[in-house]
C-alpha cells in the first residue's frame, strides 16, 4: 500500500480515473465527469472523464486487431492468463474486498462471497481453452470427411450492472476471453472501478495482451445504444432488467449486423414452504436469501409462499430474526444489511413501500432509512395480484403470501412473467423434486433458498428473465461458434458432370 499526503493507506492499483482502450491506459474524451461516490458516507472515490463514441470505436476496432492473435495462442497461453488472474486475486485479497464495501456498498460478508466467486470464475476460465471440441460428423456423400470447428465469435460486448459488479462482469468476460476472443465492456455507472477498472488491472497484470480487453464508460444517453448496435461485436451479453434487456435485444437485431444475445435479466423469485418443511432450516435459508446485500440480488427471494398450517408460525420466526439483523455501516464485520447503491434506489423502495400498505398489505417490521441504509421490512396478508408481488423489489422487502395447498402454492409460484430462481421445503426430499419440476424457472433448489451460482452449472432464466445461460460448457457455447468444414477426399460424380452425361446433346445458347 502506497501512502497519501495525508498519511493515509492507499491502494496500489492507481489510475481508476482512466479507462483501458485499445491497449492504452488513458481519459476518455468526453465533456462530462463521472463522479463515484460510496454510497454508505457519500465521498467521491475516483472522478472519471466519460468516453465517447469515438472512444468506443477506438475500442472496439483495437478488440478486432487484437483478437487475431490472442485467438492464436496456445490454449496453456490463455489458461495461464486465467489462472495468474486468479493469483493476483488472491494477492490482493483485501485491496479487492475494500473496493467492494466502498463502491458497492457490500457488507463484508457479501464482498468476501463476491471474491469468492469471481476467484471460482477465473480458476474455472483456466479450464475452458481445452474443452473447445470439434467433432467429426458422418455424411452419405463418398468420400466426402465432414468436420465441426469451434471458433471464437471474434468481438463480445458485455454490459453489467452494479449489485454483484465483478462478478456479474466477469462470468462473460472471463470465459469469452479464455476460449479467444477480445471483449469490450461497459459497468454500470455505480460501480465503474469493481465493475471494470479493477478487473481490467487484474487481467493486465496477469499478462491479457494489451487491446484484447477495453473498457468503457459513459452516459447511456451518449454511447448506451451505439454500444449494442456497432457493427463490430457478435455477441452482446447484458445482466439487468427487463425492459432495458428488452431494448437491447430490438438494438441487437436493428442494427447493421445481427447480434447474438445472452440475456440474464429480472426475478420474481418464489420461496415456498410446503407444510412438513423443517421451519428451523427454512427461516435460516429465507433470512440469507432474502437479505444479502439487501436483496439487491437478480436471484434474491422476491415471495414468500407459505403452506396455511405453518404461515404464522413460519412468520413469527422470520420476523424476529429480523429483527436482530444488525443494519448500517458496511464495514463493519456483523453488519448484515447496508446501503442501498443510490438515493433514486432508495426513493423507489419508498414507494413500493408505500403502495404495499396502501394496497392493504399488513407491515409487521420496518423503519425509517438512515442516509441509504433501508431497515428491513417485512409485510403479510400479501395477494399474488399486488405490485410487491409482481415486480421485483431489489431491496430489503419481504412480502408474505398465504397458500391454502400444495396446489395453490404451486399456481402462486408460477403466477409471473419472470421466470429466473426459486426455492422450495419439503421434510420429504421427493415431494420437493417433484414441486421443483413443475416451477417455470431457470433454477430451483430444494432446501436451500434461491441465491446459488456455481461456475460448473446451468445459470439462467426463462420466460421474461432472460435467454440462454452462463458457466462452464453453456459459456462455451455462448462465445464461441460452429464452422462445418468439408474435405472431398475422392471425385465426387455431380448429376451435370461431363464423364456421367457424355452422348447427351446440351441445350441452351
Amino acid at each position: 500500500m502506497e501512502q497519501n499526503n495525508n498519511g493515509k493507506p492507499q491502494p496500489h492499483y492507481q489510475g481508476f480515473d482512466q479507462l483501458p482502450i485499445n491497449g492504452k491506459w488513458r481519459h476518455g474524451k468526453g465533456a462530462n465527469v463521472l463522479r463515484d461516490l460510496n454510497p454508505y458516507n457519500g465521498d467521491a472515490l475516483v472522478e472519471i472523464p466519460h468516453a465517447t463514441r469515438d472512444d468506443m470505436d477506438e475500442a472496439y476496432r483495437g478488440a478486432v486487431a487484437s483478437q487475431i492473435g490472442w485467438a492464436a495462442a496456445l490454449p496453456g497461453e490463455r489458461a495461464t492468463v486465467m489462472r495468474r488472474a486468479a493469483q493476483v486475486m488472491e494477492a490482493r485479497h483485501e485491496e479487492i474486498v475494500k473496493w467492494l464495501i466502498e463502491e458497492a456498498g457490500s457488507t463484508r460478508i457479501k464482498a468476501a462471497m463476491e471474491w469468492e466467486t469471481v476467484h471460482a470464475v477465473l480458476l474455472e476460465a483456466a479450464t475452458l481453452p481445452y474443452l473447445v471440441e470439434g467433432r467429426i460428423l458422418p455424411s452419405d456423400i463418398p468420400g466426402k470427411e465432414c468436420r465441426m470447428y469451434r471458433k471464437p465469435v471474434g468481438v463480445v460486448a458485455v454490459i453489467s450492472p452494479w449489485n454483484w459488479p465483478m462478478q456479474l462482469s466477469v462470468r462473460s468476460l472471463a470465459p469469452a476471453l479464455a476460449v479467444g476472443n477480445a471483449v469490450v465492456l461497459k459497468p454500470a455507472s455505480d460501480t465503474p472501478v469493481t465493475g471494470g477498472l479493477l478487473l481490467a488491472k487484474i487481467l493486465e497484470e496477469a499478462g491479457l495482451p494489451p487491446g484484447v480487453l477495453s473498457v468503457i464508460i459513459g452516459a447511456g444517453s451518449e454511447i448506451g445504444d451505439a454500444f449494442v448496435t456497432h457493427p463490430i461485436p457478435r455477441v452482446i451479453s447484458f445482466t439487468g432488467s427487463t425492459p432495458v434487456g428488452r431494448h437491447i435485444a430490438k438494438l441487437a437485431v436493428e442494427g447493421a449486423t445481427l447480434k447474438r444475445l445472452e440475456l440474464e435479466l429480472g426475478g420474481n423469485n418464489p420461496f415456498v414452504v410446503l407444510e412438513d418443511a423443517d421451519l428451523e432450516r427454512a427461516v435460516e435459508a429465507a433470512i440469507f436469501g432474502k437479505f444479502l446485500h439487501q436483496g439487491q440480488i437478480c436471484m434474491s427471494t422476491n415471495r414468500f409462499i407459505i403452506e396455511d398450517s405453518v404461515h404464522d408460525a413460519f412468520l413469527e420466526r422470520f420476523v424476529d430474526r429480523v429483527s436482530k439483523l444488525k443494519v448500517g455501516d458496511p464495514k463493519a464485520p456483523d453488519t448484515m444489511i447496508g446501503p442501498v447503491i443510490n438515493q433514486a434506489q432508495l426513493n423507489g423502495l419508498r414507494r413500493r413501500i408505500e403502495d404495499a400498505v396502501s394496497s392493504g398489505a399488513r407491515q409487521v417490521a420496518g423503519g425509517e432509512a438512515q442516509g441509504l441504509v433501508l431497515p428491513p421490512h417485512v409485510f403479510a396478508d400479501v395477494m399474488n395480484g399486488m405490485p410487491l408481488a409482481q415486480t421485483e423489489s431489489f431491496g430489503p422487502i419481504a412480502p408474505f403470501i398465504r397458500a391454502h395447498g400444495e396446489e395453490e402454492a404451486l399456481r402462486i409460484a408460477n403466477d409471473t412473467e419472470l421466470g429466473l430462481a426459486a426455492a422450495v421445503f419439503s421434510s420429504d426430499v421427493e415431494r420437493g423434486l417433484r414441486f421443483a419440476q413443475q416451477l417455470e424457472t431457470g433454477m430451483v433448489h430444494v432446501n436451500d433458498q434461491s441465491v446459488n451460482d456455481l461456475p460448473y452449472n446451468p445459470f439462467g432464466g426463462e420466460k421474461n428473465s432472460g435467454i440462454g445461460r452462463f458457466n462452464g460448457a453453456w459459456s462455451i457455447a455462448a462465445f464461441t461458434t460452429d464452422q462445418w468444414v468439408t474435405i472431398q477426399h475422392v471425385r465426387r460424380h455431380y448429376p451435370f458432370d461431363t464423364q456421367a452425361t457424355k452422348g447427351v446433346v446440351s441445350g441452351g445458347g
